[in-house]
């Protein structure tokens, strides 16, 4: 349980490292943008590498320490579908909307399952093995951070149950896209009603 519970503090923090690409591109998007793509790129060079024998320094042994067990033996796919998740709501929605669909991203499904490894007790057959209390985490996450960019409790209040739902299906790793691109179109459409 406490090696389970490491991986996950490990893959989480990786999570919550993609949260640093909403201030990197108020800085500079375009090199926010190359960093995102050239990242995900080099990882999946260095997994191919990393899965066929050959380690790379640093990167092969933060793999392998946030490996889960059913990703062992197999291409690691979730930095890939992290990286490319910022990505495409930075390419596709307004920056409010962007920035949203990042941190519920980096906060929402990065917190939810921790919450919901340590705390999670109910786990209602709707939610495919996940906990009501991880799901709440995500909600509460993507509502505090979606209202401190947004400055509205609508688009919040629309992100954070997008988000929310989106957490609770069973994706695998394609969370990391799902969760940024259904949350992103949904703040979206709440800022475009809003007007």
């Amino acid at each position: 349980m406490l090696k389970k519970i490491r991986t996950e503090l490990i893959r989480k923090l990786i999570h919550l490292l993609i949260a640093l690409s909403v201030p990197l591109v108020a800085f500079n998007r375009i090199l926010t943008v190359g960093l995102l793509a050239g990242g995900t790129l080099a990882y999946v060079v260095f997994e191919l590498f990393r899965f066929n024998g050959i380690k790379i320094p640093v990167v092969s042994s933060l793999t392998a320490m946030a490996m889960r067990k059913r990703d062992q033996g197999r291409f690691v796919l979730g930095p890939v579908t992290l990286g490319l998740g910022a990505l495409l709501a930075l390419l596709l929605f307004p920056p409010p909307a962007a920035a949203t669909a990042i941190y519920a991203l980096a906060f929402g499904d990065g917190l939810s399952s921790l919450a919901g490894r340590l705390w999670g007790r109910l786990r209602p057959s709707f939610l495919f093995g996940k906990s009501v209390e991880g799901s709440c985490v995500c909600f509460a996450a993507v509502l505090v951070s979606a209202y401190l960019v947004t400055r509205g409790i609508r688009p919040a209040l629309i992100g954070a149950l997008a988000a929310a739902l989106v957490e609770a299906l069973p994706l695998g790793d394609y969370d990391n896209l799902a969760i940024p691109l259904v949350t992103g179109l949904a703040v979206t459409l709440a800022l475009a009603c809003a007007v």
